[in-house]
């Protein structure tokens, strides 16, 4: 292993990203089981200039946080703009995970890990299924079903329920 690599004392660090607008019972699952793969996970919440977000930068980190802090694993949570390529470099990740849920996740997720291959060969994709009772929920339909009034408590932790109740900010 390069020393580029094993930035955290000799540890394999992976990278989970995303918008995480909010972040659901998915992408805890996916979070949990790849904290448990390496000695390392950092869940890279995306600045998202190219998306407008429910929730602030600050709001979705925080929801992060809450929603995987308190079970002992090594997560940490941080902000990245830019490449995901760039952001695993400077981070000594060696490799990124992603979830997918349906043929068409993996159609998109197979073509941005052979491009992030191109752009950082030392950085392996790792694609994993979230459970089955979670393969359903994403972040855009739990906002939906959370805005019209719908009862989300089943697609996302009780924190990130309570906040999708508050109306946003801006209007």
């Amino acid at each position: 292993m390069s020393s580029e690599l094993s930035r955290s004392a000799g540890g394999r660090i992976a990278v989970y990203s995303g918008t995480f607008d909010p972040i659901t019972l998915g992408h805890e699952d996916v979070a949990r089981r790849a904290a448990r793969m390496f000695d390392e996970l950092i869940i890279a919440v995306a600045i998202a200039h190219h998306k407008k977000t429910r929730f602030t930068l600050h709001e979705r980190m925080a929801m992060a946080a809450e929603a995987l802090g308190a079970e002992g694993l090594r997560i940490r949570v941080l902000p990245f703009d830019g490449l995901i390529m760039d952001f695993c470099r400077e981070q000594g990740a060696c490799a990124v995970v992603r979830g997918i849920r349906n043929l068409t996740d993996f159609d998109y997720e197979a073509q941005m890990a052979a491009m992030n291959r191109k752009l950082n060969p030392a950085v392996e994709t790792v694609f994993l299924l979230p459970q089955a009772d979670t393969q359903c929920i994403s972040s855009t339909l739990v906002r939906e079903i959370a805005k019209l009034g719908g009862d989300v408590s089943q697609m996302v932790s009780p924190s990130v329920a309570d906040r999708l109740r508050t109306p946003p900010l801006q209007a």
